[in-house]
């Protein structure tokens, strides 16, 4: 009879379970390898193969790992049953069959623990990853993603922002973040997403890691040009000195916009609503101490609400609340593209026909139903209201259709319902409330003293006009002039009543 093959390992190792979660473990680990090195050497990442590289395959491989132990736990329970006492498997060195097994083991275990490590290392690193948080979820965050891409901050980890330092809030982060896996695979997701973020890390810990009122201070020359909605889409060039403010208390307290940023004062207010667009009551702590609480007469506030509210403290993001993820309205975004040359300025009503039409197609259900509406509607006010025009220069108006579809697939989507109305910009006042929400003029305390609202406390136009009929200038300050002629209209309503989304 041939002599039975010596087995090189323990014999409880050979049994169904044992070997299958062996042969688990070895593909899934060669698939690792195999999808870590494609990543190594692609030349752009892809989302969908960090998640299964570091994220889904480590799960399986744990899993025939585990099953190995259990198979041989298994076995050798099934080779003592019966006996009158269990008999525990014996390990002698001196046995080459044991020693071999051993050494197996051991050299199995190491090698696992040190890729186990490089693995939970990698994973860590991917999920917080910029590839991880805007394209995993791919159309929940394309209006983030799309954005982030070409703000301020596009050189900047979406982690260092929505997450921080320490390991406290990452895992507070993952814990929000199960949640929202949750929320995308049932469809409970909202759209849009609904502004602010609640329990954001405060701006202190998150956005002073880079940005601090006592650092960035003084003044900023801002040079800004409208395109007005008339027939020859004139140009309207404006400059102005933003009073930014800052400093330290060793070199004193100065005014300006950072005048707010807890430098010298605390500002603590209420908001009526969830986007915290509407504030009633606002009330500011100097450094001496003395408070002043200043009450819309707008609103009507009841003090008595104050128990049943958020009294929030101010930071930078009650202000900067887009920083990342800006939407523009059609008439900021198509400015741009007027001023470089992109849409020719000398096709008629070019811009206003532009700005109706992205705001028609802002209703569409689908990419292909808006750039349809952009297409036909330019064509046809051309060939209706100027069919020269639109014989003559049909390169530029199909130049200028493509710059529309654009400037909507950068603004707008449809599938998450997002878009500049969506999304109140706090900076500035043009197109919603932003600084109107307290400096309206209506905010008073009980004796008389009034929240400003004149322009000259945080700019200072310095140079306005068209170039041809208005061109002022002057250093220390000019009246505003608005570009068209609507009397004294300006000042008695926001500009945000015009230039914001209808109600």
């Amino acid at each position: 009879m041939a002599k039975q093959q010596e087995r090189k390992i323990f014999d409880s190792f050979y049994n169904s379970i044992s070997l299958f979660g062996a042969f688990l473990a070895a593909i899934t680990f060669a698939l690792i390898l195999f999808l870590f090195l494609a990543e190594w050497l692609s030349p752009r990442t892809v989302p969908y193969l960090g998640i299964l590289t570091y994220i889904v395959l480590p799960v399986f491989l744990i899993l025939g790992l585990i099953l190995i132990p259990i198979g041989m736990w298994r076995e050798h329970r099934r080779r003592v049953l019966g006996l009158g006492k269990q008999v525990l498997p014996r390990l002698d060195l001196n046995n080459p069959k044991h020693r071999r097994g051993v050494m197996v083991f051991m050299t199995a275990t190491g090698i696992f623990l040190f890729f186990t490590g490089l693995g939970t290392y990698r994973a860590y690193e991917f999920t917080d990853s910029v590839t991880f948080c805007g394209q995993i979820c791919h159309k929940v965050m394309e209006p983030e993603f799309v954005a982030y891409q070409t703000s301020p901050h596009a050189r900047v980890k979406c982690v260092e922002c929505h997450v921080g330092p320490g390991a406290t809030w990452y895992v507070r982060s993952k814990l929000s973040g199960a949640y929202q896996v949750y929320s995308v695979l049932f469809n409970k997701f909202p759209r849009p997403i609904p502004t602010p973020i609640e329990n954001l890390r405060p701006a202190q810990e998150t956005c002073e890691q880079c940005h601090w009122p006592a650092k960035f201070y003084g003044d900023r020359l801002v040079d800004r040009t409208h395109y007005l909605s008339d027939e020859e889409n004139t140009r309207w060039n404006y400059k102005m000195v933003l009073k930014i403010g800052g400093g330290t208390p060793e070199e004193g307290y100065t005014s300006g916009i950072h005048w707010h940023m807890n430098i010298a004062n605390k500002i603590e207010y209420v908001a009526l609503d969830e986007e915290r667009q509407i504030i009633p009551w606002v009330r500011m702590t100097d450094q001496n101490g003395n408070v002043k609480v200043f009450k819309s007469t707008q609103d009507d506030f009841d003090e008595a609400a104050l128990d049943t509210l958020e009294i929030r403290r101010m930071d930078c993001i009650d202000c900067h609340n887009r920083p990342s993820h800006q939407f523009k309205s059609p008439q900021l975004a198509l400015n741009i593209f007027l001023e470089t040359g992109q849409i020719d300025a000398s096709l008629p009503y070019i811009k206003s026909e532009g700005v109706d039409i992205l705001d028609e197609a802002s209703e569409a259900e689908t990419y292909e139903e808006a750039f349809q509406i952009i297409e036909d509607g330019i064509w046809n006010f051309y060939k209706e209201e100027y069919p020269e025009i639109a014989e003559t220069k049909a390169a530029a108006i199909d130049s200028a259709i493509a710059v529309m579809k654009r400037v909507y697939r950068r603004n707008f989507f449809p599938y998450m319902r997002a878009n500049w109305k969506a999304y109140p910009e706090n900076i500035g006042h043009l197109t919603s409330p932003g600084c109107y929400r307290c400096h309206d003029g209506m905010h008073e305390t009980e004796d008389g003293q009034v929240i400003t609202n004149e322009c000259t406390a945080c700019h200072l136009i310095i140079e306005q006009g068209d170039g041809k009929t208005v061109m002022e200038k002057n250093l220390y300050g000019l009246e505003f002039r608005h570009p068209e002629d609507i009397d004294e209209e300006w000042r008695e309503s926001g500009c945000y009543e015009c230039h914001g989304p209808e109600e």
